[in-house]
């Protein structure tokens, strides 16, 4: 998929599938090539990915029909457009908060390349753009995506402000950050947590943009995720790469210890026969 598809799938209220990249190297890649990602999440939050290495993984997936999404460190809106010439296709920006973070983030996704004055006076309503360079503008941008992240009791209090952004095509839940902003650190399961999600899904599904969830690091079952798509989540982000590696491989030499009668409990326990 490209930017356009993906709007015009979530438009209409149907599902995306994601994980996480984390690996660059080209021989990882190739067989990437075959999971049938709609988008692929590359995140330099949490990852120490450069430019470089972003840029060759966005070139990788354009180049395989997967529209890349780059989640860049904080919501400044000069490293959103550094992502974009890098060959992003959507910006994921962390911890928002505010409409004016917001209005910034798209100012930089959906008008660039327009800055300075001009753009955050049209941005506040105070000016209206000649119908040339906004048809220029629209057309640049048009495979543009603009996600964030909602991580934080303040932006959930804020959240039909941030939704109604015309600009924002959805909305990503951080589900470690907002545990912790709950005060339930890593309780995915408290009721507390879970009532949270359920609210942030029906303000976003109201509002007619994408909700997401990225089940990766911070853990959570794939049960769950698949219980709150049925009721409109619509953006799935399925672990990472290289965690589902090392899980698959695991279970494999745990089933391989198991037949041949090869118990092992932990790298600190000696094999026992």
């Amino acid at each position: 998929m490209n930017g356009q598809e993906i709007k015009e799938t979530l438009s209409e209220g149907r599902r995306i599938y994601s994980t996480l990249i984390s690996v660059t190297d080209p021989k990882w890649l190739g067989p990437l090539k075959n999971l049938n990602l709609d988008f692929a999440f590359i995140d330099t939050e949490h990852i120490p990915l450069n430019l470089k290495d972003v840029a060759s993984l966005c070139h990788f997936f354009n180049e395989a029909g997967t529209a890349p999404v780059v989640r860049i460190s904080d919501p400044d809106p000069y490293k959103a457009c550094v992502a974009l010439d890098a060959g992003a296709s959507g910006i994921l920006a962390p911890y928002i908060e505010t409409v004016e973070e917001v209005l910034d983030l798209a100012g930089a996704v959906k008008y660039k390349p327009l800055k300075g004055q001009k753009l955050r006076q049209f941005l506040d309503g105070e000016i209206k753009l000649e119908e040339k360079l906004l048809t220029y503008l629209e057309e640049k941008n048009q495979n543009n995506l603009l996600f964030i992240n909602i991580e934080s009791l303040p932006a959930i209090e804020n959240l039909e402000n941030l939704l109604a952004v015309k600009e924002l095509d959805g909305i990503i839940i951080g589900p470690h950050d907002l545990s912790c902003s709950l005060g339930i650190p890593e309780e995915y399961d408290h009721p507390l947590f879970l009532s949270t999600i359920d609210k942030i899904i029906k303000l976003a599904v109201k509002s007619g943009k994408g909700i997401g969830y990225h089940k990766g690091y911070s853990g959570g079952g794939s049960s769950q995720m698949i219980l709150w798509a049925k009721m409109g989540m619509n953006i799935l982000i399925h672990e990472a790469d290289i965690l589902a590696a090392a899980e698959d491989l695991n279970k494999n030499l745990m089933e391989m210890r198991s037949q041949l009668g090869d118990a092992y409990t932990s790298r600190k326990d000696e094999l026992v026969l």
